[in-house]
Parts: C-alpha cells; structure tokens; sequence
C-alpha cells in the first residue's frame, strides 16, 4: 500500500505541525510520523497515527521506512557537526530517490544561493546534493521563526540593554504557519526541482522589535549597535549559558542580516495560506501581551 506523506521530524516544531495538518485534513491511511527512536512509536501510535522510524545515521534503517513512500518531508538534522551532518543528509538523499523529496531549508539569501551565514551553509550543501541528482525535490526555504525572536535578539526578560552588530529587515514568520504552508505545499504538489520561499509578507528590524518590547510590556529596554568583536565580548556571561562559539557563529547571520539577506519577501505563503500571513509585528505584540516575559526554549542552553 503507498504512502501518501512520511513526516520526518514529527517530534520537532515544525514536523509536528506539518503532521498536524495532515491529521486534520486527510484520511488516516495517506500520513505517517517518522523518528530516529523506536520510543516515539507509542506516543502517535495512541493518536492513532502509523509511525516508522528514520535513522539518518542508518541506510538499511530508511531503505526500509521509505518503502512506498510517495512524498517526504525531509527535516534538516539539527547538529552543529558539519561533517557529520553532511553524512547524514547524503544518506537521506541516496535513499530518497524514489519520491518527492520536500526539503526544510532556510530563508538567508532568499533566492540566491551565495549565503556565507553559518546557518545556511549545511542548506545550500543539501540543496547542491540534491541538485546532482535525478531526484524529484523541492528546497522549502522557510522564513526566520518569529517564535525564536529572542534568540536573535540575545533578548531575555531580565535584558535592560540589546547590544547587535546588525539592525537589518527580517521577515519573521510565524512557525505554526510555515508548518500550515508547507503542508499545503505538499498536497498541492508540483514546483519540482526548485527552489521555493516561504515567509510572511512584511519585515521588522531588531530595533522596532525593541520598541515593541518596550511598548507592549511597558519596559525601557535600549538597543545598541556595536562592533562583531564587541558583541562576542559581551556575551561572555550569556545568562541562557550559550558558548562563544554560538556567538561567533551569529556573526556571520547578522552580517547576512545586514545585506538584506532576511528581507525577501514572497507571496507563495498567502496563496498557500488563503490568507495573509500573520506580521512579524503582530505576532511579537501576541506573545508579549500574552506573557511580557515570553521565553524562547533554545535560548537557554541549560535550566537549572
């Protein structure tokens, strides 16, 4: 029997909000969730959604699990080990080159790919493995999470001052969103071999996000602009625990940010969505207004 949908990353953000729609909207029988542990099965077994498990470090693993698989959610692995992630990824796609492969990628550099923000590097190395293939797949270039503003930011509820090397345009975009949009996408079916951007359709800057912050939760909170060197410097004592070497990493996407890396914009979402996506702006001022001491999970690196 095909398989319509296999969902990697189902226990992630945006797989699971993928997976989510398709429960929503299509028979049982057409979807299935897809994870690295065999502990996971119960959890959408209960929901009464088929599970199969995807080992990226394992061939025989997903040579198995992609059997009739008609179309795959190809969710980038989330190491910081390039190497390793590179394995990973070129095992996914020798074993996936018998379906639709639909591809998370990210938004830096819109639709060029000449990007030299850290984050986008492991992307445009997946997006080329693909390219060299026969392949049938489409890189879903997904726009910055506006959920994880405060990790771009160095932002914590305790911050009286945001210090960034960059105050570029970012079109932040609403994560329940992309996962709807993608999963629309899927179902809609065709861009083969391309290259598609999905993102809200307005931008917001660091500082207008900190006028936000202050508007909405009645803060006084300061933005500086400071040099690459100064930044790194000053986040020594990252109060979430993060490394120096997170933060020489973010120099490059700050640099990318600066070039208007961030700022593309693309109408493909609102076609998809059947509305107008959620603003940056909005999106924020909800959070706030709902909890001025909104938190993202992975600006912290350990929770005491």
């Amino acid at each position: 029997m095909t398989l319509k949908y296999l969902v990697t990353g189902a226990t992630g953000g945006l797989g699971a909000g993928v997976l989510s729609y398709l429960a929503a909207t299509l028979p049982s029988g057409e979807y299935a969730a897809a994870s690295s542990r065999e502990e996971n099965r119960k959890q959408f077994e209960d929901r009464g959604i088929a599970f199969r498990v995807v080992n990226y470090e394992d061939p025989l693993s997903m040579e198995s699990s992609f059997q009739d698989v008609e179309n795959l959610l190809f969710v980038s692995t989330n190491t910081f080990d390039v190497e390793k992630r590179r394995k990973q990824h070129q095992s996914v796609v020798d074993a996936a080159n018998k379906m639709n492969v639909w591809y998370t990628s990210l938004a830096f550099g819109g639709y060029e790919s000449n990007s030299k923000a850290d984050v986008q590097q492991a992307h445009l190395m997946t997006e080329e493995m693909m390219r060299q293939t026969k392949l049938n797949y489409t890189s879903v270039r997904e726009g910055l999470y506006v959920d994880a503003f405060p990790v771009f930011m160095g932002w914590y509820p305790s911050t009286s001052t945001v210090y960034l090397p960059s105050d570029g345009p970012v079109a932040f975009t609403l994560r329940e969103e992309l996962a709807e949009a993608t999963a629309r996408l899927m179902i809609r079916g065709g861009h083969d071999r391309e290259i598609v951007l999905i993102t809200a359709q307005q931008t917001i800057t660091f500082s207008e996000i900190v006028d936000l912050i202050n508007e909405t939760t009645a803060r006084q909170v300061q933005f500086k602009l400071v040099s690459p060197e100064e930044f790194v410097k000053l986040k020594a004592d990252d109060e979430g625990g993060k490394p120096e070497g997170f933060f020489k990493a973010l120099v490059s996407w700050y640099d990318g940010i600066s070039k208007g890396e961030t700022s593309t914009i693309d109408p493909l979402m609102a076609d998809l969505l059947g509305r107008d996506p959620v603003s940056p702006r909005d999106a924020i001022r909800k959070f706030l207004t709902e909890d001025r001491d909104y938190e993202w999970h992975q600006n912290y690196l350990k929770r005491g």
